[in-house]
């Protein structure tokens, strides 16, 4: 006897969407939120994603070591492992043959790549920072030198019309 689902397919898309745009909230927090089972979501989850093919994983494989994928496929798992936490990263490592301890290291390799990246785009920040502060200053002597020109101006401008005023 086949048992009655008791959810909607409404529902269900709903509750899935909300899986999976959960950011760093766990699996079981979404579920207790939507007064649902955390086994049902999870379920629903490997179901939808076994119908569409699982776009994000197709690029990992499936067999092999972890230490031999590719850095594509690296970041790829690291992408998807993102929003996981706790039983939820651990069931997801033990699906696709990973440890924990694999994907902290990825993190760190993948951070420490970038990071001579940002020291050289700290550097040519603080050049243009130093640029910028000398424009400046050259600004501020040039409307201090216009402003004195100007103020030389009228006092001659009124030195003229008092010596004019006086000789008439």
């Amino acid at each position: 006897m086949k048992r009655r689902n008791r959810y909607s397919k409404e529902f269900q898309e709903q509750a899935l969407l909300k899986a999976r745009g959960r950011g760093d909230r766990s699996l079981q927090a979404v579920a207790e939120e939507l007064n649902m089972s955390d086994g049902t979501l999870s379920k629903w989850l490997s179901d939808s994603a076994r119908k569409v093919g699982a776009p994000a994983s197709e690029g990992l494989p499936s067999d092999g070591s972890a230490a031999s994928w590719s850095a594509e496929q690296r970041l790829l798992a690291l992408n998807e492992a993102h929003g996981l936490s706790g039983m939820d990263l651990h069931a997801w490592c033990r699906e696709r043959g990973l440890f924990e301890h694999q994907l902290q290291a990825w993190r760190v390799a993948f951070c420490a790549a970038a990071a001579p990246e940002a020291r050289e785009s700290k550097a040519a920040l603080r050049e243009l920072q130093i640029k910028h502060d000398k424009l400046r200053c050259e600004l501020n002597r040039k409307e201090k030198a216009l402003a004195e020109a100007a103020a030389l101006l009228v006092l001659q401008k009124k030195y003229q019309a008092l010596w004019e005023g006086e000789e008439k």
